[in-house]
């Protein structure tokens, strides 16, 4: 990013972060009062806790293989957070060098602290659970972190909060559906937890499009050409860059992805109602003051779902055939 459009995007980063402590109190909840991963675990201190790890036990032995698969591959994802918090920290406005009590610095570290239940809660169930080859699933995660990945956000707020809002709202549905399948395949216990877990991304969804709303405001053509620069290039999710040993980055996502499509987990179709829910929220189509460049970024953005959707309808996702190192 040269250096004209880094001291706008500080100037704009300056302005929105304001009232940013009142954003944390609406979109964060207070650590005390928070749940933690231990609220919905078996208690090690109990003595009834062996017969309690047996019971989880038995309510994950009949989940189906693709279910298992992507609920790894989801633990996996959120277990990389060093790399997201890392990457937060850098961009334009937020310096916890420079600036460690800001309240963007403030933003990024609670926000982490909170997206880090998630992965502890997972994990530690998916070893109780008996399911999992661990040492597998760890060497993929610690592939994930040590690998590092480009989600083409450069340090640029605009780019970093469009992609957050995408991918907030993505793991939101993935945990949403697995909340309902672990329901329906008779696992109420899994189910809530994935569900506690799809609530947080949701607040934290809303935050980021809130980001989003206040830039619009006040630089609306810079953000419209971020926003279509995001979408040409497509949002990567992080599990994108997954691997498993003996593999190159990212040859797991495929297959993961494909279990996923095959559960309605999340799909080519969810992709699109995302855009299309920011799309509206944002009201892009309704923005005003735009330039030129901009006025044709809003064409390309609100003709993109029928575009997508065009596509999705020739998609055929492949049926069950590949064998993940996670699964015993």
């Amino acid at each position: 990013m040269d250096t004209a459009l880094s001291a706008q995007r500080l100037e704009v980063m300056q302005h929105i972060g304001r009232d940013l402590d009142g954003l944390m109190v609406e979109y964060l909840k207070p650590v005390d009062t928070n749940w933690q991963p231990s609220d919905f675990l078996p208690d090690s201190r109990d003595e009834n806790f062996v017969t309690d790890v047996k019971l989880l036990q038995e309510s994950c032995r009949d989940l189906p293989y693709d279910y298992i698969a992507v609920l790894i591959g989801d633990t996996i994802t959120e277990e990389a957070l060093p790399t997201y918090e890392s990457w937060l920290m850098d961009v334009v406005g937020v310096d916890q060098v420079g600036e460690p009590q800001s309240p963007w610095v403030g933003w990024v570290r609670s926000w982490t602290a909170e997206e880090n239940r998630h992965g502890d809660l997972l994990n530690k169930y998916l070893y109780l659970s008996g399911r999992v080859n661990m040492r597998a699933m760890e060497v993929s995660t610690q592939y994930l972190i040590a690998d590092g990945f480009d989600i083409g956000t450069d340090r640029d707020p605009y780019r970093n909060f469009i992609y957050t809002s995408f991918q907030e709202l993505a793991t939101n549905v993935s945990h949403r559906r697995t909340a309902t399948l672990a329901k329906k395949f008779g696992n109420p216990h899994l189910s809530k937890i994935c569900g506690v877990i799809a609530s947080d991304e949701m607040r934290h969804a809303k935050a980021y499009k809130a980001f989003v709303s206040r830039v619009l405001a006040v630089d609306p053509s810079e953000l419209l050409l971020a926003l279509e620069d995001m979408m040409r290039k497509k949002i990567v999710m992080p599990a994108h860059f997954m691997r498993e040993t003996g593999m190159k980055m990212g040859e797991t996502f495929s297959h993961f992805s494909d279990a996923a499509q095959r559960l309605g987990v999340y799909t080519t179709n969810d992709y699109i109602e995302i855009l299309e829910d920011l799309l509206l929220e944002w009201q892009i189509g309704s923005v005003r003051d735009l330039n030129e460049k901009a006025e044709k970024a809003r064409d390309y953005l609100m003709a993109l779902p029928g575009r997508l959707k065009r596509i999705a309808d020739r998609t055929r996702v492949p049926d069950l055939q590949y064998e993940f190192s996670w699964i015993s």
